[in-house]
């Protein structure tokens, strides 16, 4: 059954099952907001109504997770918990057991399979044809970590159309996966489907980009996730020039770009979602432009970023027809529901480079150590290769520079399971300021015949130049 109940300034709700009371539902700026950020969620404060007043308060997270005694196989169990509010444990009722990906990876000395942390789904789950999109989530408490990732995925009964699942895990590492739809607020598993209305923007897939987590003090049990997604639909974007078309799919299926746009849902416990129609008239946050600007085609993978004092940006990729490259721009909202497009921030990069035909997929956060903003994106060279590299900027808006003319993550050479390409970055920077910290660098890869999983790379310290990726814990 679905409900639709009409809010101001929120246009309407979509309800697929158990999801948010309509009571609950929060307008930012009609009560004290707390917003989880990127990595370990730290805490920003709105307390003020009105939002060119309000001032926002940064709480920092300082636990450092145990990694000496998790390099378990797979079987691990963690204790069952339905709440699931940040930092709590949250076990799912039923699951397959831990990644069968990180427990080969951690026990194997093969290259071919360095990275490589979560693997397809078994042959009868909803993500056992391809897997991607991680937006991966730290949560702290203070005896214990909890890590959430939502990803895409698609079956083999249905290859052409992406849902978006949850997995959980307690190092970030050995992921706890469910084969089927999630029965309750302590389950993993497929969490969202496609529309349903034949009007809306997402009716052939949906991917998610990007998760913010909002809560009230003034209102018991308001915690709310917020998720920015893509949303597509199955008409082809027509290209003048059908070159094009061998290497600019969106999503990544071979000489197709389908039509997408941003679109927000809202969760009280990250399985269960109720979808926000957004100004545009098919229930998107917004629309393409013009037929002269440069994000005319579609506007995909919308993460929105924290700033301060009501400014919220987003950063969305679309290809600029004009210049023939892939690009990323940004927007700005005081509420995360109507944007402003400020341009675009980053295109191609250097003649040969791995990027040269452009940059896609951005994920930005704060860098806690020097302030700076650092954006990990994917770059497409100009055979259509993808790679992982990194731009930084003083404001997170403009003077965005790459930090070097090579990619930081590249795909593995000769049998590797990513050695078609790596994509789809989520930067996650670990505990420590200036030269102490860690950085996480999970990502999208692609091997032989398109099989696709999920990888991580790390780099320690304040140099991150290089990422190594991962092969295992060591003590």
């Amino acid at each position: 059954m679905e409900l639709r109940c009409n809010f101001d300034p929120i246009k309407s709700i979509h309800y697929q099952s158990n999801c948010l009371q309509p009571s609950m539902v929060l307008h930012p700026y009609r009560l004290p907001l707390y917003a989880y950020s990127t990595t370990c969620f730290p805490i920003f404060h709105i307390p003020h109504t009105n939002p060119r007043n309000s001032g926002l308060y940064l709480t920092r997270c300082s636990t450092r997770p145990d990694t000496t005694d998790k390099n378990s196989p797979a079987g691990s169990s963690s204790d069952s918990n339905s709440n699931s509010k940040p930092g709590d444990s949250a076990a799912p009722a039923s699951n397959e057991s831990l990644s069968s990906a990180a427990a080969a990876a951690s026990s194997s000395s093969s290259s071919s399979s360095w990275g490589l942390v979560f693997d397809l789904g078994r042959s009868d789950s909803w993500d056992s044809a391809q897997i991607g999109s991680p937006v991966v989530k730290r949560f702290l408490s203070d005896d214990e970590e909890r890590w959430y990732m939502w990803y895409h995925g698609a079956s083999d009964e249905n290859s052409v159309s992406d849902s978006i699942g949850l997995a959980v895990s307690s190092n970030g590492v050995h992921w706890e996966r469910g084969s089927g739809p999630v029965r309750s607020s302590g389950d993993v598993g497929l969490v969202m489907n496609c529309g349903k209305d034949w009007w809306a923007f997402d009716t052939m897939s949906v991917r998610p980009s990007e998760i913010v987590v909002m809560s009230s003090n003034r209102v018991r049990g308001s915690s709310a996730y917020w998720l920015y997604y893509t949303g597509y639909i199955s008409e082809k974007v027509v290209f003048l020039d059908d070159s094009l078309g061998s290497y600019l799919e969106n999503p990544e299926r071979m000489g197709k770009i389908f039509k997408s746009l941003p679109g927000l849902a809202i969760s009280q416990d990250g399985r269960h979602w109720a979808r926000i129609e957004g100004e545009h008239h098919t229930g998107a946050l917004f629309d393409v432009g013009l037929d002269n600007e440069w994000d005319s085609m579609y506007i995909a993978s919308p993460q929105a970023v924290f700033h301060g004092n009501g400014d919220l940006r987003m950063y969305y990729h679309s290809f600029d027809v004009e210049n023939g490259q892939f690009a990323i721009g940004v927007a700005r909202s005081r509420d995360g529901i109507r944007w402003v497009k400020l341009g675009k921030i980053m295109g191609g990069g250097i003649s040969g480079g791995f990027d040269e035909l452009g940059a896609v997929n951005a994920c930005v956060l704060k860098n806690r150590g020097d302030g700076k903003y650092v954006m990990a994106y994917e770059g497409v060279d100009g055979n259509g290769r993808r790679s992982i590299g990194l731009a930084l900027s003083p404001d997170g808006l403009k003077e965005w520079r790459r930090l070097q003319n090579e990619a930081v993550l590249k795909p593995a050479e000769d049998d590797g399971w990513d050695n078609e390409g790596v994509e789809s970055p989520c930067l996650v920077q670990m505990d420590g300021d200036g030269d102490g910290g860690e950085w996480r660098l999970y990502y999208r890869g692609i091997g032989h015949g398109g099989r696709t999983g999920i990888g991580m790379a790390v780099c320690e310290g304040s140099d991150i130049r290089s990422f190594r990726k991962w092969t295992g814990f060591h003590l």
